[in-house]
Parts: structure tokens; C-alpha cells; sequence
């Protein structure tokens, strides 16, 4: 039997995955959006742009944002730089 996941709001921010957005030179000034976390129970928080309306209309065959979830974008040199700190298993 497969158990739903379900978001624990209860977790709290471990480590960083990857480099800040100021260390990549994505941010002009003291925002520190885009970014990538790892939360102490093993969860990824994931700080980005919210486009879900922009993507709404045309997500692939399969794919949905269900209610209370949203579509979030983070530049690709923000997951690749996180890339070296998420474990294979």
C-alpha cells in the first residue's frame, strides 16, 4: 500500500544545497531568491518564481499542479550547482 507524501510544515531548514544566488551572480541586492534547501527531515524547499498560471494551460499529458501546490521556477544554474550536494539515494 502506498502512503500519500504529504508537505511537513513543521520542518525546518537543514543546509543549502548548492551555491546562493549571490555566489552564482543571479541576485542584484539583498534578495536571495533563487535558492535550494535541504529540511532536517530529508525534504527539498525549493525558493523560485511562481508561474503556475503562466504554465497552467500547457503542462505535458500527465502532469498536474494540484490545489495548494504551485508551479516554481529556478534558473538551471541554481539545480546544477546544487547537483554536487544531493545524494544519490
Amino acid at each position: 500500500m502506498t502512503t500519500k507524501w504529504e508537505a511537513d510544515p513543521a520542518a525546518s531548514f537543514a543546509r543549502r544545497l548548492g551555491k546562493s544566488s549571490h555566489a552564482l551572480g543571479q541576485t542584484s541586492g539583498n534578495a536571495s531568491c533563487p535558492d535550494v534547501w535541504e529540511l532536517d527531515n530529508g525534504d527539498i524547499a525549493v525558493i523560485g518564481t511562481d508561474l503556475t498560471p503562466d504554465y497552467a494551460g500547457r503542462l505535458p499529458a500527465g502532469v498536474s499542479v494540484d490545489p495548494g501546490e504551485r508551479l516554481v521556477i529556478i534558473p538551471r544554474a541554481t539545480l546544477v550547482a546544487a547537483k554536487t550536494d544531493i545524494p544519490d539515494a
